[in-house]
């Protein structure tokens, strides 16, 4: 989508009044962290109350992910620095909520084991989310590791672990995620292997017709 997608597009309406302002997009990344890290400081405790007020502070910080870089590219004060700090926070945040409702569901029908499912959920997601820069890395052709559609990042599902939090819909969101977490790692590990490969034959002049990703 020309332009980027809506959550870019509506984070750019926010923070264009704050382009020239002593508010640099690594503060905004600091406020991305910090809330990230009470949403799931919420989320573990397990209690429905706790769950409403975390889900709104997710969408805050998910909205303030999208702004840091906003701002950075209309402010033209986009860093390497500020690019690796923006990277690092997201996939301690992300990895995080899964370890997060994991133990605020240890009370529940799984017990403790919801602890570990939520660290494999974690651990599966920031690999596949290491891996997929590194794939973005090697490839070197401008395009992301997974595409999104219809005007939504790949990334955007994110979003909607607030509301899934509101409906009470966390445990059945645990399941999916430390089964499909390890599995998302692992297709991304592939994948990186198969660009390195690729571009390893082509440096040697052995480069061999494969098919797209």
């Amino acid at each position: 989508m020309a332009g980027g997608s809506w959550s870019h597009r509506i984070a750019r309406v926010f923070v264009r009044p704050l382009v020239g302002s002593r508010l640099t997009p690594n503060h905004l990344t600091t406020l991305r962290l910090l809330s990230g890290l009470a949403a799931c400081a919420g989320f573990a405790v397990g209690t429905r109350a706790c769950d409403l007020w975390a889900g709104g502070i997710w969408i805050l910080s998910a909205l303030l992910d999208r702004a840091d870089g906003e701002l950075a590219r209309l402010g033209k004060t986009s860093s390497a620095w500020g690019h690796a700090y923006d990277y690092a926070c997201d996939v301690a945040v992300n990895g995080l909520f899964f370890f997060a409702i994991g133990i605020g569901l240890r009370d529940g029908p799984l017990g403790h084991w919801t602890i570990a499912m939520g660290a494999a959920a974690g651990i599966g997601v920031s690999l596949a989310s290491v891996w997929s820069e590194h794939l973005e890395r090697a490839r070197d052709d401008g395009t992301k590791a997974y595409e999104g559609f219809g005007g939504f990042d790949f990334d955007d599902v994110m979003y909607l672990f607030a509301p899934v939090a509101w409906l009470g819909w966390l445990f059945p969101l645990l399941i999916g995620a430390a089964i499909g977490g390890p599995i998302f790692a692992v297709v991304t590990a592939y994948r990186l292997n198969r660009s390195i490969s690729r571009v390893a034959k082509k440096a040697t002049g052995r480069e061999e017709p494969v098919s797209p990703d």
